[in-house]
This record gives structure tokens, sequence and C-alpha cells, in this order.
């Protein structure tokens, strides 16, 4: 329950920062564009609003999605990784090199996001949760803040401890369902959300499909056209007689030369 609901917030936290900040970036650019354009009362009202700070948000809104997107790819098994060498080894040794790799990428990402977690608190974390709670702050380092909107760093670097924990708690995941069943998470980028996988039958030949949107050819069969062995002995009783009257006209002809 718990792992589903966090599937849910990670997923739901990537798309709203993926649309926003597209959102932001449009609207920001249409700003600067329509100020340009003297239109009476148009170019007035939009050269009273500000939107110097959308650079800046959109840039740590990115930095967010992209460290809580790597935990959804370690979930989901977007991430490219060179395997040619593992896959050629015998499955016990594949085994083993496979867990390595994942332990591997969860003890890196653990140090990451306890360096992170202790830079985080140092640079103003510390001094904000000392406030908030009325506790004795003597000579707390305050923190510096954003040049735009003046946020405290603390709470946009607080991505690199928090995005990093969720990859480390992916990782060590990952290497505990391989170790039950076997299997990697495995992504079909050829796969939409929402629309079912329709399986071809054996037999389906998209090129001789009769409609528009294919390519025909009038003469000659399509490839991988399916023709039972009355039509390919008919096709040979037909093709006999021809060579049978083209014969009989040929010698014809020769018999009338000699009469000649």
């Amino acid at each position: 329950m718990i792992n589903k609901a966090l599937n849910h917030l990670e997923e739901l936290l990537v798309t709203f920062l993926m649309g926003a900040a597209t959102l932001i970036i449009f609207v920001a650019v249409m700003h600067r564009y329509m100020a340009g354009v003297a239109v009476p009362g148009l170019q007035d009202w939009l050269l009273t609003l500000d939107f110097g700070w959308a650079q800046e948000l959109c840039i740590i809104m990115f930095v967010w999605m992209a460290k809580f997107g790597a935990a959804y790819g370690v979930r989901t098994g977007i991430h490219v990784g060179v395997d040619v060498l593992i896959n050629r080894l015998d499955d016990g040794m594949r085994r083993k090199f496979i867990v390595f790799g994942l332990l591997a990428g969860a003890t890196f990402t653990g140090i990451v996001a306890t360096l992170g977690a202790h830079f985080v608190w140092e640079n103003g974390a510390h001094h904000a949760f000392f406030s908030f709670f009325g506790l004795e702050m003597g000579d707390l380092y305050e923190g510096p803040t954003t040049p735009d909107l003046e946020w405290p760093t603390w709470i946009v670097y607080s991505a690199i401890p928090l995005g990093s924990s969720l990859m480390c708690f992916r990782f060590l995941q990952v290497t505990w369902s391989f170790l039950k069943t076997g299997e990697l998470p495995h992504h079909d980028h050829g796969h939409v959300d929402g629309l079912e996988d329709v399986v071809p039958p054996v037999d389906f030949d998209p090129l001789s499909m009769d409609d528009n949107l294919h390519p025909h050819d009038l003469v000659h069969p399509m490839v991988g056209d399916r023709r039972s062995g009355d039509d390919r002995r008919g096709e040979a009783a037909a093709g006999g007689a021809g060579d049978e009257r083209r014969v009989g006209e040929r010698r014809g002809n020769s018999d009338e030369g000699d009469r000649k």
C-alpha cells in the first residue's frame, strides 16, 4: 500500500513539474514577444508584468524533475545500460554481476543522499528548523537565497538528498525483487499508456492490406501472399497450356517457312 502510494506520488510529481515548467516557459516567451508589439492598452499592460523569475523557477523545477525522474527510471528499467558482456556470461555469473551493479548503484546514491543532506542542513536548513520550532539558534548560518525568487537555497538543494534517497530505495527494491524472481524491470518504449496492445494474427501481412495506406503491385502478387495449392496448380496448368500453345505456334511458323 505504501509502495503504491509512493509510486503514484513519484509519477504525479514528475508529471506536474514537467507540465508546469513547459507552461511557464511558453507564457514567458509569449509575454516577451507580445510585449514588443505596439498594441494600445495591451502592450502597456504586458509591460507591467514581471516574468524575470520564470527562468530561475524552471531551472529549479527541471532539477527536481531530473532527480525524481531518475528514481522513476530505476523502478521502471528505462535507464540505459551496457550489458553486452554480462549477457554472454552463464546464469550464475550474470546473476552475481547484476546484483553487484544494483548494490553499487544503491551505495553510490546513498552516499550522495547522505552528503547532500549534510550540505542542505549546514546551508540554512538548520537555522530554518530551529527558527520554526522556536529553539535557541545562536550563531547558526541563515543561508543564502536565490537571486530572482529569493527562496532559501536549502529548499532548492533539498532535491539532492530527497531524490537520491528515493533512488537508493529503488535500487534496493529492484535488487530484492531480482533475488526473489530473477527478473529485472523492463520498459517497452513502444508501449503507450492507456492503449491496449493489439497482437496481430500469425498470417498477418501489412503489405497485402486492401486499403490506400499501403503499396500495391498490380501485376505481381504481394510478398508473403498466401495461395492455396489449387491456385498454384491452376496457375501451373495455365502456364503449361500457354507454353504448349507457343511451341505449337513456333512449329507452325517453321513448317510454313519450309514450304515457301
